[in-house]
């Protein structure tokens, strides 16, 4: 029998995969380490030291979803291959030269954005044939018009960080069953750092339960958006009532804010213009979290993926406290 000194470490690299350590005292950053005694059927209660919102359980189930814990584990396994690719292929391009081409709508891309694309979509199609997949670089890959299950990728969100060296961008990985979000991922391959959210479940960080922190009051929030530059309009009117009343309005994180946000290190995260390959993903790890991510008005975001399916933009605001959530959308007075 093993010993009860002995710890279980979940690997950044596949952490679906576990393995047993001898030393008790072994710890890096990307590792999570915990005593034999408290594994149960690999169920796992973490405790925080931060002041949490999240109630959820570990697994709180799945029926709703008509999938069973083998089948959302094996899209959990084939998310962290497809992250694990695109990050092999983006960290030999960070901070190296290379070609960038602006697209139709003057954002740009980069041979990293595609390559890193190509290797998640390569895997997806040998792992599952049957489904979908709606990339940013590519869109729509399928034979039918619509799947039952839809992979939605972002290789890079955030290359304008990426192509100046800023390691805050992220590779964004969605599956959809029947319209439904079953599994979002953020990825950071530079820093090597992966939030993982599965319906039902809580929101991990490299392994280790992570929670948003209690903020109820917009006076005492931390606000992050990507750039003040990107609003324009009404948005841009609607955001500066929100920015007014912030403690402190953040910049320059694209959806690396949303992890912290996960993680429970700022409060608010409101960004317009974002598409479904942009959000899609973010879902699943704010809400397993124990936060709350909606549209401007409150209402649930929703993207039917389907090969006629146009990649509308969509006015994005997330929270770590449901009463924080519902201030901000006071101060937006978005109609």
């Amino acid at each position: 029998m093993l010993s009860q000194t002995r710890f279980l470490s979940l690997n950044y690299l596949n952490p679906t995969r576990l393995w047993l350590s001898p030393n008790p005292s072994f710890s890096r950053t990307n590792n999570l380490n915990l005593p034999i005694s408290q594994i149960n059927n690999r169920t796992f209660t973490f405790t925080s030291t931060m002041t949490s919102n999240c109630t959820l359980s570990n697994h709180i189930g799945t029926v709703n979803l008509g999938l069973n814990d083998s089948e959302l584990e094996r899209f959990a396994e084939v998310g962290n291959e497809l992250a694990d690719a695109a990050g092999e292929v983006i960290r030999k391009y960070f901070r190296k030269s290379f070609d960038i081409v602006d697209k139709e709508d003057l954002s740009p891309v980069t041979i990293a954005d595609q390559a890193a694309e190509e290797s998640m979509v390569s895997i997806i199609q040998k792992s599952f044939p049957s489904h979908a997949i709606y990339g940013e670089e590519n869109g729509w890959r399928c034979e039918e018009k619509f799947a039952e299950y839809v992979w939605v990728l972002d290789p890079i969100d955030g290359t304008k960080s990426f192509i100046t060296g800023k390691p805050l961008f992220g590779t964004l990985i969605a599956l959809l069953h029947k319209g439904k979000l079953i599994l979002g991922i953020i990825d950071q391959p530079v820093l090597r750092e992966r939030w993982i959210g599965i319906s039902g479940r809580r929101t991990t960080l490299n392994g280790q339960e992570v929670a948003t922190r209690n903020c109820a009051k917009l006076s005492q929030a931390y606000l992050y958006t990507t750039s003040p530059h990107l609003f324009s309009g009404e948005a841009e009117v609607a955001f500066a009532r929100v920015r007014s009343k912030v403690k402190v309005p953040l910049y320059g994180c694209d959806c690396y804010a949303y992890a912290l946000l996960a993680s429970g290190y700022v409060d608010l995260v409101i960004e317009s213009g974002l598409k479904p390959y942009d959000f899609l993903s973010l879902i699943p790890v704010i809400e397993g979290a124990g936060g709350v991510i909606t549209d401007w008005k409150g209402q649930q975001l929703t993207w039917e993926a389907s090969s006629i399916s146009h990649a509308s933009s969509f006015n994005v605001v997330a929270a770590g406290d449901k009463q924080l959530h519902l201030q901000a959308l006071d101060a937006l007075q978005w109609q």
